[in-house]
C-alpha cells in the first residue's frame, strides 16, 4: 500500500467538456502564481507558490471530454530535503460523463507516502480537488485557503 498514488475524486453537475476547460484555467481553482498556457496538449506552464518554489508542466495528453495529464518537467520545492520531488510526476484528470453529472478522478501519479511532502500535499490536493476545483466547477469561483494567524 506504501506505493499507493495520491488520489481524490468529485462529482458535479456540469458536462465534461466544460470540466475540462475549467480545470485548464488554473489560477481559477489553484491559488497560486501562474504562467504559460493549459489549455492544449503540449502547452506549458509554471505554477509559483512561495519565494523561490516553482513547478514547471508540460500537458502531455488531453482527450477531450475524457483526460488532461500534466507532466511535472522541473520543480524546486525549497521546504523539503529532495527539493525536485515532484520533478518527472504526472498530475492525472479522468473524467466520466453521465447523464449531465461529471465525475473526475485526480491522481497525482508519484506523489506516494514514502515521499516526504506526501503529508503536506495529499492535504493541499484534497483542498485544492474537493474544495477549490468542485467549488469552480459549480458557482464558478474557486476556494483560496485563508491566512492563518
Amino acid at each position: 500500500m506504501g506505493n499507493s498514488n495520491f488520489s481524490s475524486s468529485i462529482s458535479a453537475k456540469i458536462s465534461a467538456a466544460e470540466a475540462i476547460e475549467k480545470i485548464s484555467h488554473v489560477p481559477e481553482w489553484w491559488g497560486i502564481t501562474f504562467t504559460g498556457s493549459s489549455e492544449k496538449q503540449g502547452d506549458k506552464f509554471v505554477v509559483k507558490m512561495t519565494g523561490d518554489s516553482f513547478f514547471n508542466f508540460t500537458v502531455t495528453e488531453l482527450v477531450p471530454g475524457k483526460r488532461v495529464v500534466w507532466l511535472v518537467t522541473d520543480c524546486h520545492m525549497p521546504w523539503y530535503s529532495d527539493k525536485t520531488e515532484w520533478t518527472n510526476t504526472r498530475l492525472i484528470f479522468d473524467l466520466h460523463e453521465t447523464g449531465g453529472v461529471t465525475a473526475l478522478t485526480f491522481t497525482h501519479e508519484g506523489l506516494t507516502p514514502n515521499v516526504q511532502c506526501y503529508k503536506d500535499c495529499e492535504s493541499g490536493w484534497t483542498h485544492w480537488i474537493r474544495t477549490s476545483l468542485f467549488s469552480y466547477f459549480t458557482t464558478g469561483k474557486g476556494v483560496f485557503r485563508q491566512p492563518t494567524k
